[in-house]
Parts: structure tokens; C-alpha cells; sequence
């Protein structure tokens, strides 16, 4: 997800995205620890998305 995808979404969709990357995250890190993931570096990404959109979330709740 690129940061101006982020840009556009309002305050509906920046929440339904932030559960799924939590659900996607959480899953990950079970799987990492039974087993050997395809793509470790997908939990680094997920977790910056996340940041952003939760960014994103802030600055609207704040009106900015």
C-alpha cells in the first residue's frame, strides 16, 4: 500500500484496512513460529502500512 493510497481513504476505510493488516499480522507471526514463512519481510511491510494508516486515522480524528 503506497502512502498515496492512504491519502485518499477516509475514516471507514482507513478502520476496515487496519483490522485486516492486525488479522494478516497476527496470523503471520502464529505461522512464524510453527513454521518457515515464503516472505518474512511481508510482517516489516504490514507493520509500516499499519503506522501509516493508523498516522492517517490521528490526523483526521484531529481534523488536519
Amino acid at each position: 500500500m503506497k502512502k498515496r493510497d492512504i491519502k485518499d481513504m477516509d475514516a471507514n476505510v482507513l478502520k476496515d484496512s487496519e483490522s485486516k493488516i492486525r488479522e494478516e499480522l497476527m496470523r503471520l507471526r502464529l505461522k512464524k513460529g510453527f513454521e518457515q514463512l515464503e516472505n518474512p519481510k511481508r510482517i516489516k511491510v504490514l507493520k509500516r502500512n499499519l503506522a501509516r494508516i493508523l498516522t492517517k486515522a490521528k490526523l483526521l480524528e484531529k481534523g488536519l
